[in-house]
């Protein structure tokens, strides 16, 4: 497949600092306070309504702080192709809100008619390869932006997976022209639980491929072979392999934005701003990006 032309942002660019989910627990606080973070994401789907109290914060919090929309529901690698209707208020979104990034993850998500609650991982072929960024191409054109792309953790392996996950990410990079978001705690999730080396994840994913950085932490549990596996829950701090990790990317990729994701288990406003500005402190460490 033919690379395609990149689309560039519709509003100037997020910052290379760390920035929060933007919580409805936290509405009122972020906006009252304005704490000193770098930028806020949303959930796209969570503002697919015209009004409503959620968007008009998200509207009054968008004036303060560059904004990322990051999509859960589009399924880009489902079989079966893209729901329109879903793309169709992906792009009102985009359109209303003015997002300096926007994203999506390296999934499917239905079948048969059916949709599923979850981001479920691809196997790693040539064929899904193809259908994949064949599906981001024409997502990234009737969007008229860019798309990044995001890693997913797993749990189990397809047999006939043949291809490393950065290999086949680097693929879909290429050949479709999007980004690659790099949550790094995906990277750490799957390497605990298919026993991949998670520092040659990051290095083999080009130099050029990545615009964005998530953080988050995870959840362990038993497994049926009397083991452990980790669940990617987003309900913990950052823990400190990850941390290592998030230095491991940045010596690689240069400073990007990141995220701190902390979806479950959600603490206070300052406890967020507190991991938040830790990220910045390696940034500024790895980077001598000043918060």
């Amino acid at each position: 497949m033919r690379p395609r032309k990149r689309c560039d942002s519709a509003s100037g660019p997020i910052p290379a600092r760390a920035g929060i989910g933007f919580r409805s627990v936290h509405h009122h606080a972020l906006l009252d306070q304005r704490p000193a973070i770098g930028w806020i994401e949303a959930h796209t789907e969570n503002y697919f309504h015209e009004g409503g109290a959620a968007a008009r914060a998200l509207e009054r919090a968008r004036a303060n702080y560059p904004l990322s929309l990051h999509g859960v529901g589009l399924g880009l690698g489902s079989a079966e192709g893209i729901d329109r209707e879903h793309l169709a208020r992906v792009k009102r979104a985009v359109e209303r809100f003015e997002p300096a990034l926007v994203s999506e993850h390296a999934c499917w998500g239905q079948a048969g008619g059916e949709w599923f609650n979850d981001l479920l991982p691809l196997p790693y072929t040539d064929e899904a390869v193809r259908l994949l960024s064949a599906q981001v191409a024409q997502a990234q054109d009737f969007l008229g932006r860019r798309l990044l792309i995001e890693n997913v953790s797993a749990y189990v392996a397809f047999a006939h997976s043949h291809l490393a996950e950065w290999d086949f990410l680097a693929a879909v990079a290429r050949d479709s022209g999007c980004g690659l978001l790099l949550d790094v705690n995906n990277v750490y999730v799957s390497s605990r639980n298919l026993g991949i080396d998670a520092r040659a994840f990051i290095a083999g994913l080009p130099r050029d491929s990545v615009g964005e950085i998530h953080l988050a932490g995870h959840a362990r549990a038993g497994n049926d072979d009397g083991g452990e596996v980790l669940i990617d829950d987003h309900g913990s701090a950052v823990c400190d392999e990850v941390w290592e990790l998030y230095r491991v990317a940045l010596a690689r990729f240069g400073a990007q934005p990141t995220l701190i994701e902390w979806d479950t288990n959600i603490p206070e406003l300052s406890r967020l701003v507190e991991e938040a500005h830790r990220a910045d402190a390696v940034l500024e460490e790895c980077h001598g990006i000043a918060a």
